[in-house]
């Protein structure tokens, strides 16, 4: 008998239709980031250096025993059909089927995997020793720490309105003490501090021209810490700086402001800094040991480098690490070099079938390559950073094996195959716990068999609601959900700012 490959899925005309108008929505953002990436270089230009830093030697962390998945085969037979003893939907029974989606109540897997005390081991997971022996096979100490800075850039989408009628468009739905509390991420133990905000032009109707919240900036991100009890965990008192990816193409400028705008009289650039050194300040005067970790999706990554660049400039002695997803190229090879002679550590985390961590330079880069190594040294040649954890959608039995560009670049795929990866030639893991029905929220990448609607995740009723004197109408929001450029400042007492018992807002 014969090994044969499973029959591939025949695409209807409907399908294709669909596929292609999200093409050409993906070449928007596309677009944008091309242009975002462009334009860094203008504001981050250096010369050509070496780096010339060391690394110590990488400690041993044990690796608990973790099962991957057998792949699936068909038995080709001598009348030309297909048996399959081991076909996906047998291999299905040993993980998630349709029915593991119905509520059973506390007989429901849990969606998580325990946490471990990584206190003393915290410097290696974050990249002290550029990730040596921790990714191939991929540490299930580091799985879960790329995971948890994974949901902090979700986040930045989860929470964005992206309602074009709603006259809060391009803010953030919640105000930050209940942010986590509405995307249940309290579990990760951390706290927000601080909301970003960058330069953009908002295109709302004209019914909203005199009241819309701001016409010239978008919700772009945010600043955490770690609590008391994550603190301890983790070794140190770690700051997030979370950065959205692209939604809209003439947004996301890191350096522009504007004196007559109501939430840009600073930068980005300008709030982030001014909120990281407060919080390391006020931290170390504790005698605590403090880190910043920076994550973002998509241009979210670029602009996470860019950060980390300056950051590493006004606190040299700060340990930074980057954990960036679906990222474009930033800079040329001398903003690579100066980044590792800072001691910025990278993680990289990419899909194979992605194309935007291929651009700028998809094309004239490998061109360049190949014509003559001594063009690899060019200034202008766009280059990527740190060490690349390399995922591959085939590798996950829930997943779709047709063309979806933005099926590919979608976060909630990336944090999948996150969760399920043991190494480049082990299978999906077994005991992968996280939710898989997440990846659709945005996308149509699972499997039918799983019976899991496309692009779930929405406002029920797209946004109405029936009120009190039964009819149809657009929610107001609660005063403290309202952004208000009012209470830009922190509290210098209290990072968090409730030590005054007020509910305040920190935009």
């Amino acid at each position: 008998m014969e090994i044969v490959s499973p029959p591939s899925k025949q695409v209807t005309r409907e399908e294709i239709t669909r596929k292609t108008r999200r093409v050409r929505r993906f070449g928007i953002s596309l677009k944008a980031i091309k242009k975002a990436a462009f334009s860094t270089m203008k504001h981050h230009h250096l010369h050509v250096i070496t780096c010339a830093s060391s690394m110590k030697q990488l400690s041993m962390i044990p690796i608990h025993q973790e099962v991957a998945l057998e792949p699936f085969q068909c038995i080709k037979t001598k009348k030309n059909d297909s048996y399959c003893p081991n076909s996906l939907a047998n291999h299905l029974k040993f993980i998630r089927t349709a029915s593991d989606f119905i509520d059973r109540g506390v007989y429901m897997t849990p969606a998580r995997s325990p946490k471990e005390h990584l206190s003393t081991k915290w410097r290696e997971i974050h990249g002290s020793s550029n990730w040596d022996n921790l990714l191939d096979p991929l540490h299930p100490w580091l799985r879960r720490e790329i995971v948890k800075y994974g949901e902090f850039a979700q986040a930045t989408y989860d929470a964005f309105d992206f309602d074009p009628l709603s006259e809060f468009c391009g803010s953030c739905r919640y105000n930050r003490h209940k942010l986590f509390d509405e995307l249940k991420l309290t579990k990760n133990g951390y706290k927000v501090t601080k909301y970003i905000y960058a330069m953009s032009h908002v295109d709302v109707p004209r019914l909203f021209e005199g009241g819309t919240w701001s016409k010239d900036s978008n919700w772009m991100g945010y600043v955490a810490v770690s609590t008391d009890d994550e603190s301890e965990r983790i070794g140190r008192r770690d700051i997030v700086v979370a950065w959205r990816g692209t939604i809209a193409p003439s947004e996301c400028i890191y350096t522009l402001k504007k004196e007559s705008t109501r939430y840009n009289k600073l930068s980005a650039s300008e709030q982030v800094m001014k909120e990281v050194n407060r919080l390391v300040k006020f931290y170390r005067e504790k005698g605590e040991e403090v880190s910043l970790t920076i994550t973002g999706h998509s241009l979210g990554g670029a602009l996470a480098l860019l950060n980390a660049h300056e950051a590493a400039t006004s606190l040299p002695d700060l340990f930074i690490s980057v954990i960036s997803f679906g990222a474009p190229r930033v800079g040329n090879i001398a903003f690579r070099d100066k980044l590792n002679e800072m001691g910025v550590k990278t993680l990289r985390v990419v899909v194979k079938q992605d194309i935007v961590p291929k651009v700028p330079g998809i094309v004239f880069n490998k061109f360049l390559h190949k014509i003559n190594p001594i063009t690899r040294r060019l200034n202008w040649v766009y280059r990527h950073v740190g060490v690349e954890l390399k995922l591959d959608v085939s590798m996950s039995p829930y997943l779709k094996r047709g063309f979806d560009l933005l099926g590919f670049h979608n976060l909630e795929t990336y944090l999948h195959l996150v969760d399920g990866f043991l190494g480049k030639k082990s299978n999906f893991r077994r005991n992968a716990r996280r939710d898989v029905a997440l990846v659709n929220k945005a996308s149509d990448m699972l499997i039918e068999e799983l019976r899991i609607p496309e692009n779930w995740y929405q406002l029920p009723y797209k946004g109405l609601v029936f009120n009190s004197n039964g009819r149809w109408v657009k929610p107001g929001r609660k005063s403290e959900d309202k952004p208000s450029p009012s209470s830009e400042a922190s509290p210098t007492h209290d990072p968090l700012g409730y030590s005054d018992g007020c509910f305040k807002l920190s935009h």
